[in-house]
């Protein structure tokens, strides 16, 4: 029985996400699990472009991205069923985030989407064949524009 859906989304993608958050609400709603949404703020702060931002810079990327989600969120499944979801945005790297994510909430399962492939990626993208191999719970990789 599955209690916890975690997907991950990236909010400068609307269109494709709005398609995997449909396809999460359906998965989670039917094995009545709650529904948990991650996006991913890049730390800067760790490479050596973050020399040249402020941790103001990252609260407030952090803080936009927040925004975002819910609007993104609101979009895809509508106000009210947005009210049940757990917004997470987290900062660092997106495979590392999602599946330590998805360890403190306890998921079942986690939704993920991935882009058409090219030579260097082959079947997955790398955040999605990173959480795919790593990953202790079931993951469900749906592909965008599929």
């Amino acid at each position: 029985m599955t209690k916890t859906v975690l997907c991950a989304v990236d909010i400068n993608r609307p269109v494709e996400e709005n398609k995997l958050l449909l396809q999460a609400a359906k998965l989670a709603d039917l094995e009545n699990a709650r529904l948990d949404v991650i996006t991913v703020v890049p730390d800067y702060g760790a490479s050596v472009v973050g020399a040249y931002f402020q941790d103001h810079d990252v609260t407030t990327a952090k803080e936009t991205a927040g925004d975002h989600l819910n609007e993104l969120v609101t979009q895809a499944l509508g106000e009210e069923r947005n009210k049940d979801v757990r917004h997470v945005v987290a900062v660092g790297k997106v495979y590392q985030e999602v599946l330590k994510a998805a360890k403190l909430c306890d998921a079942d399962l986690i939704v993920i989407g991935a882009h058409d492939p090219d030579l260097k990626d082959y079947l997955l993208g790398p955040n999605a064949a990173r959480i795919v191999r790593h990953s202790e719970c079931s993951v469900f990789v749906a592909r965008h524009g599929a």
